[in-house]
C-alpha cells in the first residue's frame, strides 16, 4: 500500500474532530483568566470542557488529569508572578505589574507555556500542543510545552521565538525577538534524545540569535549577543558578539 492509500485509510478508519481547536482555544483563554482570578462559579465549567476535550480525544483517566493539573494552579500562578515581576524590573517599557499581566505579549505565550507544561509531564497527548500553537499564533512565539524553564523569565518583543521541546532554561534568562533554541539536526530517530541547548542562569540573549544543538549549554551570566549562530558550549561569565563592518559615509549627488 502506498503512502497515500495508507493515510486514506487510517482516516477513513478515525474520523478527526478538527474543531477541538476551536474548543481548545476558548478553553485556554477561559483558563488563562481563571489563573488570575480564581471566580469559582469558573471552575467546574472549566473541568467540564476539559473532560470534553479529553474525551474527544480518547483520553480514558481524564478525572484523575484534571485533578492533578488544578492541584498545580497556584503553583504555576507562583511561577508566573515571579515572570511578571521580572519584566517590571527589567524592561524600562513597563511601568506596572498590570500592564505585564494585561499587554504583554511575551507574558502571555509564558503564561499558557506553563499551563501547558504542566499537561505535557502529566502525559497528557495532543492538548498542550494545541495550547502552545493557540499561542504561538497569537504571539508568533513558538515554545513547545516540553521546554523545561525556570523562574523568573523574561521574553522581549517575541515574535519570532522558537524553543524546542527538550530546551532547558534555568533562572533569571531573558531572550529577545527572533531568538531559536533549536535542533541541529532534525531526524525523527532523535525523538527520544536531548536535542535542543541548556541555558544557565542569568543569560541574556539578544534578538535573532540561534543556538543549536542537545549537547550545548550556554554558561550562567553570559550575554549573546544579536544576530550570532552558536553550535558549540560558552563558558559561563561569556559575552558573545557577531563582528561585522558597518561604513557611514556621505551621499554623492545623485545617489539616493
Amino acid at each position: 500500500m502506498d503512502l497515500y492509500h495508507e493515510l486514506n485509510d487510517r482516516l477513513v478508519k478515525k474520523k478527526y474532530n478538527v474543531r477541538l481547536k476551536d474548543v481548545v482555544r476558548i478553553f485556554t483563554k477561559r483558563l488563562f483568566y481563571y489563573i488570575f482570578d480564581s471566580h469559582e462559579n469558573e471552575l467546574q465549567p472549566l473541568r467540564k470542557a476539559f473532560l470534553d476535550i479529553a474525551n474527544n480525544l480518547d483520553i480514558v483517566d481524564g478525572e484523575a488529569i484534571w485533578d492533578e493539573f488544578q492541584s498545580k494552579f497556584h503553583t504555576i500562578r507562583t511561577k508566573l508572578d515571579l515572570d511578571a515581576v521580572a519584566v517590571v524590573n527589567f524592561d524600562p517599557a513597563t511601568k506596572t505589574l498590570e500592564e505585564v499581566y494585561l499587554a504583554c505579549p511575551g507574558f502571555y505565550a509564558i503564561s499558557i507555556y506553563r499551563l501547558s507544561h504542566q499537561l505535557y509531564v502529566q502525559n497528557m497527548p495532543i492538548l498542550p500542543r494545541m495550547m502552545s500553537e493557540y499561542v504561538h499564533g497569537i504571539t508568533g512565539i513558538d515554545i513547545h510545552p516540553g521546554a523545561t524553564i525556570g523562574d523568573s523569565f523574561f521574553v522581549d518583543h517575541g515574535t519570532g521565538i522558537v524553543i524546542g521541546e527538550t530546551s532547558v532554561i534555568k533562572n533569571n534568562v531573558k531572550i529577545f525577538q527572533g531568538v531559536t533554541l533549536g535542533g541541529i539536526q532534525v531526524k525523527k530517530i532523535l525523538e527520544s534524545t536531548k536535542r535542543h541547548p541548556t541555558i544557565e542562569d542569568n543569560v541574556t540573549i539578544y534578538a535573532n540569535a540561534t543556538i543549536l544543538g542537545g549537547d550545548i549549554s550556554i554558561g550562567a551570566n553570559s550575554t549573546i549577543g544579536a544576530n550570532v549562530w552558536i553550535t558549540e558550549s560558552v563558558p559561563e561569565n561569556s559575552l558573545v558578539t557577531y563582528q561585522t563592518e558597518i561604513k557611514i559615509r556621505p551621499k554623492k549627488n545623485g545617489i539616493s
